[in-house]
Parts: structure tokens; sequence; C-alpha cells
């Protein structure tokens, strides 16, 4: 079968900080012994693997594989020409076995996910809309929430939320 084992997807508004944690992420999770790929959603036409982007970011973290898609391309690298935007789950196949697929991005799509939620950024929560949502990163408390709160700045944290969610506790590195 292909595709990954796990997943868990970053979903948010834009300016919320998702390629951040991201790329804050894969790092604590590469060094706790887990093999990681991301796939990130673009809008439209993307470049790949240049100094600054995304999914060069992601490589440099630590990721296994990338891959990015949009409706005009999806990589490791297939034009789409004038065929429909594939969803999350038709890319995932295209994806090498791996212990953690994260996915940024496709926030209305039905893997699981945490939502990055910063009030500065002036947009509503997604969660109360969203069963899908599995716990909320802030950088504020947020009293009401029906899932639990991390805290946006502490990574460590929530990669121990992802462990322990995605049942990768016995993939880990004893220290």
């Amino acid at each position: 079968m292909s595709g990954p084992g796990r997943v868990i997807g970053f979903a948010g508004w834009s300016g919320s900080g998702k390629t951040t944690l991201v790329t804050g992420l894969i790092p604590v999770l590469v060094a706790r012994g887990l093999t990681v790929s991301t796939m990130k959603h673009a809008h439209h036409s993307f470049d790949v693997d240049k100094p600054g982007k995304d999914s060069y970011e992601h490589r440099t973290a630590g990721a296994t594989e990338v891959m990015i898609g949009s409706g005009k391309r999806w990589a490791l690298m297939h034009e789409l020409r004038d065929a429909p935007e594939p969803d999350s789950q038709a890319l995932m196949q295209f994806m090498s076995p791996v212990d953690l697929l994260i996915i940024e991005g496709w926030k209305a799509e039905g893997h699981e996910k945490i939502e990055i939620h910063r009030p500065s950024v002036g947009k509503p929560l997604i969660q109360p809309d969203d069963p899908k949502i599995v716990a909320v990163a802030s950088d504020e408390d947020l009293p009401g929430l029906a899932v639990p709160r991390l805290d946006l700045n502490d990574t460590a944290a929530i990669a121990d939320f992802i462990v322990a969610h995605c049942g990768l506790a016995g993939r880990v590195m004893e220290r």
C-alpha cells in the first residue's frame, strides 16, 4: 500500500503561523527518530525549491519528502494543465511511507487537523465548524474550546501531543 502511516494537518487563516510551526516541528519530530514528510497546499502557480519558499524550508528542516499542491500543478512535479485540482487524499497516494505525514493547508478537507489560531489575525476560529480539528494551537487563552488548547510557542509540547494523538510513541527513539 502506498502513502504514509499517520497523518496530521495544520489549518489556519493566512498569517497565523502554519509554516513557522511546521518548520519548527519537523526537526523536533525527526530528532525523536520519526520519519516525517510534508504536503503543502499552495494557491495556483508555484515554484519549488527556491530559498525562502515553503517547500524549500520544509526540506531543509529535515522532511523526508515534500509534496506541494495547487490548482495549477502539484509536485513531485506533475503539471495539471486544465485538469481539476486534486484533493489531499488523491495526492497522499504518491507519498512514500513514513511515520508521519504533516499536511499544511487544505483546511476544509477531512483529515484530522490542529488549528493554528492567533486572535491578532482578526479571523474567527475554524474549530467550532470542523469536527476534524483535534486541538487548537494559539498564542492566547481561548476559553470554552471543545478541544485541547496547545501553546503555539511550545513546539515540544505540540510534538508531544502529535506523538500521543497519532499513536507514534512506540516509534519514538528512547533517549
